[in-house]
């Protein structure tokens, strides 16, 4: 609110001074509305450089010095070459404005290749929290476990949750479809428990990218903005942050990892709860969700077999078990 009302002042006043000085020779109030287009025009300037990153910024500025220094040498050598006049003033002042507009944009789109944490810790302010943050995208807040990760202490910094990812489940709470409507629901509570959870930090941030309308790779450039990683469990969006070189934190790959580890040869118990694809099979499942294959079950749908482990596959979706049930297997 106070920067709203100093924007105003701003443009009041550059009005009001054009009003009153007559520039150009114009006066009344067409000098006052070009002094208010003035001041309009410097704060969507200001708007545009607040988008930019600390490395774009630095670039850009950078560029720009460098592009007047070299317009200053061209137009030493053109007041030498041409006579004083029109021409000459002119032609000084394209390559004063074609040198800084060629380094504004060479600097900042080069800008990304600088290291500011080399420039000392004035220019690394606040880098550290967010480099520690983690941004949450849609499905991993609905999934629900990263709540319980992070109230075990497993995953520390700032959860970043950007407001495009509110909307997001917003909408996916108020689907007419029952079971999205759920998953919606179930999202915003997750959120809510872990905001009311001081050993927490969450924050939610308004930076959007209108120019972006996919809301994944919305997510990659505000991680690439804060220098921070993706938490997720969307395959897809996990290889594309990949390509994008933005670092990512699978919940389905740590749950992996943390299954036990079972060797071929071990005993277990398992209930066969439905009929496998190959013939004969049964399945079951452990009580980690992975998925148990025994040979010559099919029979024994709804009891519980001791097997002995054959062999163990892992796949990109997860961990299958093979087993086979001894000739003295008990039922239980």
């Amino acid at each position: 609110m106070d920067l709203i009302v100093l924007r105003l002042l701003f443009v009041a006043l550059l009005a009001g001074v054009c009003f009153f000085l007559h520039p150009f020779g114009i006066s009344g109030w067409l000098s006052a509305a070009m002094g208010a287009a003035a001041a309009a025009a410097v704060i969507v300037f200001e708007f545009r450089v607040r988008a930019l990153s600390l490395k774009r910024l630095i670039g850009a500025v950078s560029g720009s010095v460098l592009g007047i220094m070299g317009a200053a040498l061209f137009c030493v050598v053109l007041r030498s070459a041409l006579e004083p006049g029109p021409t000459s003033a002119v032609l000084q002042i394209f390559v004063l404005l074609l040198m800084t507009y060629i380094g504004l944009l060479v600097g900042a789109s080069k800008g990304d290749l600088l290291n500011p944490a080399a420039l000392g810790t004035v220019f690394t302010g606040d880098r550290p929290a967010r480099r520690n943050a983690k941004v949450l995208d849609t499905s991993v807040i609905i999934d629900g476990r990263i709540a319980d990760i992070a109230e075990a202490g497993f995953i520390d910094g700032m959860m970043v949750v950007p407001e495009f990812v509110l909307r997001e489940l917003q909408t996916v709470a108020d689907s007419t479809d029952g079971s999205k409507r759920q998953r919606g629901r179930r999202g915003l509570d997750m959120l809510q428990r872990m905001q009311s959870n001081t050993a927490i930090q969450v924050q939610i941030v308004s930076d959007d990218f209108p120019s972006i309308h996919e809301v994944d790779l919305k997510l990659l450039e505000l991680a690439k903005k804060w220098e921070a990683k993706v938490v997720t469990n969307d395959f897809n969006l996990n290889k594309v942050a990949h390509l994008h070189h933005v670092e990512v934190l699978n919940i389905n790959d740590l749950a992996n990892a943390l299954k036990p580890v079972v060797l071929p040869g071990e005993k277990m118990t398992v209930l066969i709860q439905k009929e496998g694809k190959e013939f004969n099979q049964g399945v079951g499942y452990l009580d980690d969700g992975t998925m148990v294959v025994v040979d010559h079950a099919r029979k024994l749908i709804g009891k519980s077999v001791e097997i002995s482990v054959t062999s163990v596959l892992q796949t990109a979706s997860g961990k299958m078990i093979f087993g086979k049930m001894e000739e003295n297997g008990k039922l239980a």
